[in-house]
């Protein structure tokens, strides 16, 4: 008889009938003839409770079986007047796969997410965990859906690079050298000639470059992989590693762009009120939560809502003349904090919200310049609950542009040959956002710390498991 996963089991109401089903345990409530067993096989957010006789082989084994333990059960499922549940199994046969010892971090008690992350290895086994990696699934699966299904191409960007895609400098190095001895130049410098590339690399921090090559002959690319930022930061938000999906399009301009991302949130948020409901309303009344019911009207509205677009010239005067009191000054040219994104999306429209043309100091070398020689094709697409969840841009198509730019910025514009030549050989207008997709996660599922939407997080003094 073949494992039948529990999903299956609750979704068709299977009933009547004989089953195998494997899991771990949750819970074992051990009554004087029987034991009741709640297991998990990690496939959905039930429980399967079995109830086991006190006549079944190795019972004592069974019901003396510590939370953790795995185990095979075959028994009859039947319709249950329990509670809560329409379904449960009365075990004929169970086999315990692996025992669990007093030692296991994951009691039935409530356990702090900080905690959790110690456990970073075991805490998917939690009903939180398993409800948040259940939701990134569905949203990495959309994803490629949605891109796929409006004609883009999934591309493969690479990871070791030997350009800084934002000329931000914050990068890792790759480097295949001796690092108590390295080799030197004449100048005392580290000679990375001698290095496995020939050259000084690092891991990418983004693949927007590479995609802006492929979208220039396929005409529509994404790319849907991890990133890599050496920022010495510890907040709630930021990861040294992390997922970045990047589509970019080609015969395109900012307007093309703008709705392509307001579209694709709309679809991913969509696609997880539809396809993990039972998760998300876990993480809603999740004991110890800080979401509510609002959470969702709030993704709804952004589900639902057209995006306002302005340009980050109204957005200023719109703060100013608001009367609010913001910790961070709002003059022409500053960037805009999330305090200001928030305003924004949540009082002054109460809705999503696309800003458009910022300031050209404030921005990367690749992006379009505007005619007034201040501003360009730069967006930021806003959002109830976070502000900034978007950021993309125009691609400057012109080769004297792009290259003043780079010398202006005092860029080094030798590693960049290929990236320009696109700008010699048939060049067209051309455009495309990054999303980072941890940020997404977080936003929809509404956690509140990065670290617990990643499986194995990396950040400043931390790279275990």
């Amino acid at each position: 008889m073949e494992r039948i996963l529990l999903k299956k089991i609750f979704k068709d109401e299977i009933v009547d009938c004989d089953a195998v089903v494997k899991g771990w345990i949750r819970s074992i409530r051990k009554a004087k003839k029987f034991s009741f067993v709640m297991i998990n096989d990690g496939s959905c957010q039930g429980d399967l409770q079995i109830i086991v006789d006190g006549s079944t082989p190795n019972y004592e084994e069974i019901s003396s079986l510590l939370i953790g333990s795995s185990i095979a059960v075959t028994g009859a499922l039947v319709p249950s007047g329990g509670r809560g549940q329409k379904v449960e199994m009365h075990a004929k046969s169970v086999e315990i796969i692996g025992k669990c010892d007093d030692t296991y971090p994951l009691q039935k008690k409530a356990t702090s997410l900080e905690f959790l992350r110690e456990q970073a290895h075991l805490r998917v086994r939690t009903n939180t965990f398993g409800a948040v990696f259940r939701i990134r699934h569905e949203l990495a699966q959309a994803t490629h859906r949605f891109f796929s299904d409006n004609g883009f191409f999934y591309l493969n960007s690479p990871i070791i690079t030997s350009v800084d895609g934002e000329g931000a400098g914050e990068m890792f190095r790759v480097s295949n050298l001796d690092s108590k001895n390295p080799p030197l130049t004449d100048k005392g410098d580290v000679d990375f000639s001698q290095d496995y590339f020939g050259k000084e690399t690092s891991l990418c921090v983004t693949g927007q470059l590479e995609g802006e090559c492929y979208a220039s002959g396929l005409g529509a690319i994404y790319t849907f992989g991890p990133t890599f930022r050496a920022e010495n930061s510890n907040t709630p938000r930021h990861l040294s590693e992390f997922w970045m999906i990047e589509p970019e399009l080609a015969f395109a301009d900012l307007d093309d762009v703008a709705k392509l991302a307001g579209d694709y949130i709309q679809y991913m948020i969509s696609e997880v009120l539809t396809n993990c409901a039972d998760e998300m309303n876990f993480l809603i009344n999740r004991h110890g939560g800080t979401l509510d019911e609002s959470h969702l009207e709030m993704l709804k509205l952004v589900r639902d809502t057209p995006f306002t677009k302005i340009t980050y010239t109204e957005a200023i005067d719109i703060l100013n003349a608001s009367g609010e009191k913001f910790e961070f000054p709002t003059d022409w040219g500053k960037e805009l904090q999330t305090e200001h994104e928030r305003f924004l999306a949540e009082k002054h429209f109460k809705g999503p919200v696309i800003v458009t043309d910022y300031p050209a100091d404030c921005k990367a070398f690749y992006m379009k310049q505007n005619e007034d020689g201040k501003t360009v094709r730069a967006m930021d697409v806003l959002v109830p609950g976070v502000g900034e969840i978007i950021g993309g841009s125009q691609r400057e198509e012109d080769l004297e542009k792009i290259i003043a730019k780079m010398d202006k910025d005092g860029m080094e514009k030798e590693g960049y040959w290929w990236y320009l030549d696109l700008r010699k050989y048939g060049t067209v207008p051309h455009a495309g956002f990054g999303l980072g997709f941890e940020r997404a996660i977080m936003y929809i599922t509404g956690m509140a710390n990065i670290r617990d939407v990643i499986p194995f997080p990396r950040n400043p003094g931390n790279c275990d498991f």
